[in-house]
């Protein structure tokens, strides 16, 4: 599971579906979520969260260009690339932190992903979950 922390910036809610903007070391990251500030205690400008989102749902672009409905964008170079038979597990930076995607191989081989490559993870913001962060206090 990729993980990152962030602080609620914006808060869009119809009913009990809410749309939460995260930044994430200065990049915005949206959540789509089922509840709303009424609901869910934590969902509040200026909160910290954690931002989860599973490997399986990060896909990969090489050299992208153009407009994509995907607002969650995650670009850094890949650090490490491991291939397997079906799927690669690819680890890429995005601002200090490890990010791991897992495409197919083929993808990869199409893509001619290599270490070093520029990537950009997208997310899609349905897929993403957000979690409260729990201070712990060491005395």
């Amino acid at each position: 599971m990729n993980k990152l922390s962030g602080t609620i910036e914006n808060i869009t809610s119809s009913g009990n579906i809410s749309l939460v903007e995260v930044n994430v070391a200065g990049v915005l990251l949206s959540a789509m979520i089922i509840g709303n500030a009424g609901n869910t205690p934590f969902l509040k400008i200026e909160n910290s969260v954690q931002v989860l989102f599973k490997e399986s749902e990060v896909s990969i672009a090489k050299n992208f260009q153009g407009e994509i409905s995907l607002r969650n964008r995650l670009v850094g170079p890949i650090l490490k690339l491991k291939k397997g038979i079906v799927f690669s597990e690819i680890t890429f930076d995005f601002k200090g932190h490890r990010m791991v995607s897992l495409i197919t191989t083929r993808s990869v081989e199409r893509l001619e992903l290599v270490v070093g490559d520029e990537i950009t993870g997208f997310i899609k913001s349905n897929e993403v979950i957000l979690s409260e962060i729990e201070w712990i206090a060491n005395f």
